[in-house]
């Protein structure tokens, strides 16, 4: 029989219990996944660019990649897969297991224009892809030859309208954007366009500098030097403002023409990364386009940075195929 006059352990020994199971609750539950630390890449980040190094996507791969490592604390990787214009390179990523850290960084020629006129992609830019950040945007220029004697875009307009069988376009490649913006111009001013297609900017500008083609469409940060350097003149830019590269040089709206198109280049994830990883990702290049060291990047190179998060991202892809969509399918163009 217990003595009532005798301390009993039995209330520490309770209290010491629940403490030791709350502690032990405690270790549990700190040793558990969080949510932010499933989001933690523990592997390096590949980011794929369908083009061979040293042009405009590579080169805002490399500006973005270098700032996403130390942002992630992991090495980030551009692996070039050039080939078939950038689809190559989206038939690979697709195809990426779940536990691998990818992102593809791409343009509207491969995630807009390829899967309305090649019957073979090999991959769904819907379906297989989800977008994760827009991060730069670029104008179209509508360039003369020196030897044109037209110095603003209604006088080109009229000279193409008297001169019907002069009236050649020149575009870097056929199919390519500037090729389709080259359509929507003639179809604004009521003008018939014959698109030539080139192997490539350099020629194009070439013979546009020679006087072998009259007109040339193309993205600004390729033709505006040959404009500063005297040897071409660009007439109108696509964007919906100035250029603040080209100040100087009006927009096609304030030329007397209702249009403007931009280019872009955008991040994607395979639809097999896990939703949590691609949001993580997202926030990571978000907060690294705001980092103004990235934008006098941007800005040195010629291109336009642009911050987005994943909702204005798939906005803006939205907006942009029910733009060119119409144009695309009205050409009849065949690869």
């Amino acid at each position: 029989m217990l003595n009532p006059n005798q301390p009993t352990t039995r209330p520490i020994t309770r209290r010491l219990a629940g403490l030791l199971a709350a502690a032990g609750l405690m270790a549990s539950v700190a040793t558990l996944p969080t949510a932010a630390n499933a989001q933690k890449l523990e592997t390096p980040l590949h980011i794929v660019v369908g083009y061979a190094p040293g042009g405009a996507t590579d080169r805002v791969a490399r500006i973005v990649g270098e700032k996403l490592g130390t942002r992630l604390g992991v090495p980030v990787i551009v692996d070039n897969k050039p080939g078939a214009g950038g689809r190559l390179a989206a038939q690979q990523v697709k195809l990426t297991p779940a536990n691998q850290n990818v992102l593809m960084l791409a343009n509207p020629a491969v995630m807009v224009v390829a899967p309305l006129v090649f019957k073979d992609n090999n991959y769904d830019a819907e379906r297989d892809f989800v977008p994760v950040s827009h991060v730069n945007a670029y104008d179209f220029a509508l360039a003369v030859s020196p030897h044109l004697p037209v110095r603003e875009l209604p006088h080109l307009l009229a000279w193409m309208r008297a001169n019907p069988l002069q009236a050649n376009v020149g575009v870097p490649a056929t199919g390519s954007l500037p090729h389709f913006f080259g359509l929507m111009v003639g179809e604004k001013a009521k003008v018939q366009t014959q698109v030539i297609g080139y192997r490539g900017s350099a020629p194009l500008l070439n013979d546009l500098i020679g006087g072998q083609v009259p007109i040339a469409v193309d993205t600004e940060d390729v033709v505006l030097p040959q404009h500063n350097a005297g040897k071409l003149r660009i007439l109108a830019l696509s964007g919906e403002k100035r250029s603040p590269f080209a100040p100087n040089i009006p927009t096609f709206k304030e030329a007397g023409l209702d249009l403007s198109a931009t280019g872009w280049n955008t991040f994607f994830a395979p639809a097999t990364m896990p939703k949590d990883k691609v949001e993580h990702l997202a926030n990571a290049i978000r907060e690294v386009m705001q980092d103004p060291d990235t934008q006098r990047k941007f800005k040195d190179s010629g291109m336009t940075p642009v911050v987005s998060t994943q909702a204005q991202t798939a906005a803006m892809l939205k907006a942009y195929k029910t733009q060119w969509a119409p144009v695309v399918q009205k050409s009849g163009y065949q690869p």
